[in-house]
């Protein structure tokens, strides 16, 4: 017999992905080997998680995980968790604000070994079981208001038998009108019960809101929804939690700015509710191959006066270290996602998603779903060069300088790319404070092409001036920055480095330096630093060369292409 193939849609870490299988099942001695129906003509359970085993590289990936997993995975929302235990106080209008916007609810008990998984209570509770929620409403017990919630078990039976269960005494004190409108009686596994009970027969409440594009009933409200990928890559933007100051400032930022406040706000306090989700990804393919999750949370802050309704910038130290946070994850955990919901006034904020540690690489997916219109965007750099032209003329040159070149030059006057190089490092061994490898011919000919103004491939007089002028501003930046005094600078400094020599870049252009001009310990020592600052206002002004009319874009043929890059 052929396989039949079968077509199902999975939400991946912000896409939706088909997934293709054939009918042919995992058995043993005749009988499925993992999920299967009580029927045994029925086999839509067991396919779907052939397709999910697909999905995920392995039946033996799915092992462990969260109910939120697959909520996600399933549907493409985001998915809180509540611990009813310490539950907020206006936990009945998180309820009814989530099912009036289509959100997917369950609450389970927890166990406290294997041997109590699905054991049933007193009250025809079943532990470690997955139900579902359905209902909130409010009814009147003889004219006092009661909060109910109506839960429903998978199973089709097995019902709650304390008060508000299905014909209890309680419901003899309600309107007739109120107890057809709840259909309090039925047979069908699912019942009803009050919210204070509900908080302490079970553990758990997990809440899975829905993006607007997978809602098809008009009948219910809409989350707003943003999702940006980003990565943490080491050197440039894995730069950890707060507790690492030295660093922290490198991660990824994203601005959201709040404007309108709750209609109906579930604590009675105006404010803006939204909901942050930073998801890590490929977890289940990574653990295949021995690596751990990375532990992960977000901090967020308020955006200074100053730079509020930017968002080409990226808030340094000078900003994030002298503020605290107004709001951050619970805590930072390796899983693959966390979540959390949040109120705070109008305004605009930057979420930081990091690792608790720095250095620690990964990929993400941020998600930003608000009750109100938001706009969110990454919090990145326009590209931009301000540097500062040194034009003198030769009469201004100081005599001594003068006196020197002269001497370094020798009869020609001039200094070609070897004597550079000679000189470059001879004086820059003579400094104990900073670290070097020596100028390469590569550097030095890339000076030459930046400060060589008559075409003679070799630097005169002016030019020559121009140049270590250059050079002592950048030795002082390199220092200012070096603050251990090792001799070297971190790559994470290597943006606010940039910025005071008068180069704005974005994250993009700092993970290319890093690649280029780094060590195997991420550090730039003096003539990587000095090479690269060359290297970057040189193609600065190649562009703008290019760029005949000011665009921002250029147009090459080949041939312009290939003298570019051999420069």
């Amino acid at each position: 017999m052929s396989a039949r193939d079968a077509n199902r849609q999975f939400w991946q870490f912000g896409e939706w992905v088909d997934v293709v299988i054939d009918d042919r099942l995992p058995t043993r001695e005749g009988k499925l080997l993992f999920v299967h129906s009580a029927e045994g003509t029925e086999f839509w359970s067991a396919l779907l998680e052939k397709a999910y085993a697909k999905v995920n590289s392995s039946y033996e990936a799915l092992s462990g995980g969260s109910t939120n997993e697959g909520f996600e995975d399933f549907t493409g929302g985001i998915a809180e968790t509540y611990n009813l235990g310490k539950a907020p106080p206006y936990l009945f209008k998180i309820l009814q604000k989530a099912l009036g916007l289509g959100s997917l609810l369950g609450c389970s008990i927890d166990i406290t070994s294997a041997s109590e998984t699905e054991a049933v209570t007193r009250q025809k509770l079943v532990k470690g079981h997955a139900y579902s929620i359905t209902a909130a409403e409010e009814v009147h017990l003889h004219g006092t208001p009661v909060q109910l919630v109506r839960i429903r078990n998978p199973w089709g039976q097995v019902e709650w038998t304390g008060p508000w269960s299905d014909n209890s005494r309680e419901w003899d004190g309600v309107q007739p009108e109120e107890k057809a409108r709840l259909d309090y009686s039925a047979e069908d596994g699912e019942f009803w019960m009050s919210l204070s009970d509900f908080q302490q027969q079970y553990s758990k409440l997990e809440i899975c809101n829905l993006t607007p594009d997978t809602l098809t009933s008009d009948e219910v409200a809409r989350w707003n929804h943003c999702q940006f990928d980003g990565v943490w890559r080491v050197g440039s933007t894995a730069g950890g939690c707060r507790n690492n100051a030295a660093t922290f400032c490198s991660n990824l930022q994203f601005v959201i700015k709040l404007e309108d406040v709750d209609e109906e706000p579930n604590d009675g306090e105006d404010g803006c509710t939204f909901l942050v989700g930073l998801m890590q990804k490929d977890g289940r393919t990574e653990r295949r191959f021995g690596r751990d999750l990375n532990t992960i949370g977000f901090a967020i802050y308020q955006v200074p006066d100053e730079y509020e309704g930017r968002s080409n910038v990226h808030l340094g130290p000078d900003v994030l270290l002298r503020q605290r946070p107004v709001a951050m994850s619970s805590t930072f955990i390796n899983l693959r996602e966390i979540c959390g919901r949040f109120k705070l006034p109008p305004g605009e904020y930057i979420i930081i998603p990091s690792t608790f540690e720095p250095h620690r690489k990964g990929s993400f997916i941020l998600r930003v779903f608000s009750e109100k219109q938001a706009a969110t965007s990454p919090m990145e750099e326009d590209i931009s060069v301000e540097v500062e032209e040194h034009k003198i003329a030769e009469s201004d040159v100081d005599p001594h300088f003068k006196h020197l070149f002269m001497q370094i030059a020798g009869n020609d006057a001039e200094i070609s790319v070897f004597e550079l190089q000679q000189i470059l490092n001879k004086v820059i061994t003579h400094r104990s404070d900073v670290k070097t490898d020596g100028f390469s011919l590569e550097t030095c000919r890339h000076i030459i092409s930046l400060f060589d103004m008559d075409g003679s491939h070799k630097l005169g007089l002016v030019e020559f001036h121009a140049l270590w002028t250059k050079i002592q501003k950048y030795l002082e930046i390199f220092k200012s920055v070096d603050t251990d005094n090792s001799g070297t600078m971190s790559t994470h400094e290597m943006r606010g480095a940039l910025t005071v020599a008068g180069f704005q870049v974005n994250s993009d252009v700092i993970q290319v330096i890093v690649s280029r001009y780094a060590n195997a310990e991420y550090a730039i020592d003096f003539d990587c630093f000095v090479g690269c600052l060359i290297r970057l206002e040189m193609l600065y002004k190649m562009f703008k060369t290019l760029d005949t009319n000011g665009s921002g874009k250029i147009e090459l043929n080949i041939l312009r292409w290939l003298c570019l890059a051999l420069n």
